[in-house]
């Protein structure tokens, strides 16, 4: 299928490794000028961009001076995704409400959900210029707000809301907004030697390896597998296109079934 996306222009952020880099690469396969952004730039996003931009999406500044530089490096931009997220793992308490302070929720909301608040607000007056769009990257744990690092559900609920709310009153100035949200993906997060699976594994009593050999049944995955970042980037890459032109304000979920309700 032909996309239609060749000369489009996208910033992707946290664009260095899993889904960030598989979008990134996608965009850049189908003729996208794509300037990734990340806190650290490797030479896999200089390859899968026009322009890699090292910044800290959780700051306000970090977040408008991407938007800046994208905006000078591709003269506008047709395509945002929000993607960074998640936390650094050795930063993380995994205890309950009451064994964790309140930074770490902050951090949780700074990184998954005014990174994009900001990033959008700074992309809008281009974005509403060219009839752009817009994809956000949440998480299933938006809809169990029970699993996870306190505040990481709670900010991807936030961020899910705010996408919808960002459709409806931006929909009809031709901004198309929607939301992707996935299960547990193979990427660095959960599959690296010090990413959270590992810090997950050792609060089981799991070598990585067999956590991840039981993820499947431990999230009820209907498919029996996890998902793959490129798997998330096909849907991202088709849902910034004209092809999607009529699906607006969506949340897309891609979980191999782990979400069991309506």
């Amino acid at each position: 299928m032909d996309l239609d996306l060749i000369g489009k222009t996208a910033l992707v952020t946290g664009a260095s490794r899993g889904i960030g880099l598989a979008v990134a690469q996608a965009l850049t396969e189908e003729g996208v000028r794509v300037v990734g952004a990340a806190r650290t730039v490797g030479p896999e996003l200089e390859k899968a961009s026009v322009a890699a931009i090292s910044a800290d999406l959780s700051t306000a500044e970090g977040a408008r001076t991407v938007v800046e530089a994208a905006l000078a490096e591709l003269g506008g931009l047709d395509i945002l995704v929000n993607n960074v997220g998640g936390g650094d793992a050795d930063a993380l308490d995994l205890g309950g409400f009451l064994d964790i302070d309140d930074d770490q929720i902050r951090k949780m909301f700074d990184l998954n959900f005014f990174s994009a608040v900001t990033t959008t607000r700074a992309a809008l007056p281009s974005l509403l210029e060219r009839r752009g769009a817009v994809v956000n990257i949440s998480s299933i744990n938006a809809r169990w707000p029970g699993t996870g690092p306190i505040g990481y559900s709670q900010a991807k609920a936030a961020l899910s809301s705010f996408g919808k709310h960002l459709s409806d009153e931006f929909g009809p100035r031709g901004v198309r907004i929607n939301t992707v949200s996935p299960g547990v993906v193979g990427s660095p997060l959960w599959r690296g030697a010090t990413g959270f699976g590992a810090k997950v594994a050792a609060q089981q009593g799991l070598s990585l390896e067999d956590l991840l050999r039981v993820i499947p049944e431990q999230f009820g995955i209907t498919s029996g597998r996890i998902t793959e970042p490129e798997e998330v980037a096909a849907l991202v890459t088709f849902l910034v296109s004209e092809r999607a032109g009529n699906i607006i304000g969506a949340e897309h979920i891609i979980d191999g079934g782990s979400i069991k309700t309506i």
